[in-house]
């Protein structure tokens, strides 16, 4: 580690106050729905409302129509890319971050290759663009062709290896509010009508990340991207980076002119989706989630919406909705106090007011986690 000797060193709730402030999750932000996901490099988008939820947390006078419309217009789409898992990315970084992490894709398919014995993946990528472009396709039906070619083969390794491949996105109405679709994919070429650009030097995305998750280490930014081997581009950012360390000496990256507020500023309690990008890209997620809470976000395959007080992961919730009722449970990990669990009520007013269509709502504290 370099310098740690005589680096400034940032204590947890200082770095937690300074990912909050990046996040847009200290103050809500008049930020539009585009803009938004610009700045925080994407969403996590594993289902259809988590983007819907991420932003109602942030921005100010959001409405979940703004996100859909941008869909409808292909200014955002829905892909996989970082970690790969499906994100909500602007069409711009659309087109540059695949590329970026295209090689972590690439690697994925190793995973698969028993499955793929006998499969030129070449063959499979042409095939594959030609079908989606012609019209866009659901993964059982891209499928059903490639296995027809190569009847051997692990019918769920070919359909991974076209996701890998290429850069599917998921087409419209899928990811709009209040709209029904299965998953069909197209490429992001034909959808966008633009084409990717050629795999670019990570040092702009570096400075993104920081941007929108720092102070960070190396990897930190490794493990939000998936990617390894970034130590390179941070060193050839060095000179026009300041350096802290965490309280275990860890040298942390951040812009010279990033805001690092004070630790005692105050932090109101958010409703966060499952899997907030919050929660999950540092390598070290203490500055958000304490040691006691963590794993207590999920159970099994099963991950909980989450429930931030003072800054950090203090809770789940579940949003159950019919025509007529919305109810909203809230299971805290501990006893809030009286104010605590008042601004949470008025939080969850806020988001049902914004999210929730039902003519009624109920706002309870009870279990959310069963079993």
């Amino acid at each position: 580690m370099t310098k740690t000797s005589t680096d400034p060193v940032l204590r947890v709730r200082e770095l937690n106050r300074a990912t909050l402030d990046r996040q847009l999750l200290l103050r809500r932000t008049a930020l539009s729905a585009t803009e938004a996901v610009e700045h925080l490099v994407g969403l996590q988008a594993q289902n259809v409302k988590p983007p819907y939820y991420a932003l109602a947390a942030r921005l100010d006078g959001f409405t979940p129509q703004e996100l859909s419309a941008a869909m409808g217009a292909r200014e955002v789409v829905r892909i996989v890319t970082m970690r790969s898992t499906i994100h909500t990315h602007t069409a711009d970084d659309c087109i540059t971050l695949r590329p970026l992490v295209q090689a972590a894709r690439e690697r994925e398919l190793y995973g698969f290759r028993k499955g793929l014995v006998g499969v030129d993946l070449d063959r499979l990528t042409a095939i594959s663009r030609e079908l989606v472009e012609a019209e866009p396709r659901t993964m059982k039906q891209l499928r059903e062709v490639l296995l027809a070619e190569w009847p051997d083969a692990d019918p769920l390794a070919l359909s991974i290896a076209a996701r890998c491949r290429l850069p599917l996105v998921q087409v419209t109405p899928r990811g709009m509010w209040g709209k029904s679709g299965q998953v069909a994919l197209t490429t992001a070429e034909h959808w966008l009508g633009r084409p990717t650009q050629p795999t670019p030097a990570p040092d702009a995305t570096v400075l993104r990340y920081l941007a929108a998750f720092g102070p960070a280490s190396v990897k930190d930014m490794q493990t939000w991207a998936g990617l390894t081997r970034l130590r390179e581009a941070f060193e050839r950012l060095r000179p026009q980076l300041v350096t802290f360390r965490d309280e275990n000496g860890v040298e942390l990256f951040d812009l010279p002119d990033a805001p690092r507020p004070d630790a005692d500023t105050p932090a109101p309690p958010r409703l966060l989706p499952e899997f907030d990008n919050l929660l999950l890209s540092h390598a070290d997620r203490s500055r958000v989630v304490s040691a006691e809470n963590r794993g207590r976000s999920w159970r099994g395959n099963q991950a909980y919406c989450t429930l931030l007080v003072d800054g950090f992961l203090q809770g789940v919730w579940r949003l159950e909705e019919s025509r007529d009722q919305a109810v909203l449970t809230i299971e805290p990990f501990g006893t809030l106090s009286k104010r605590q669990r008042d601004d949470v009520v008025e939080e969850g007013q806020r988001m049902l007011s914004v999210l929730s269509e039902a003519s009624s709502y109920d706002i309870r504290f009870g279990t959310v986690v069963r079993g």
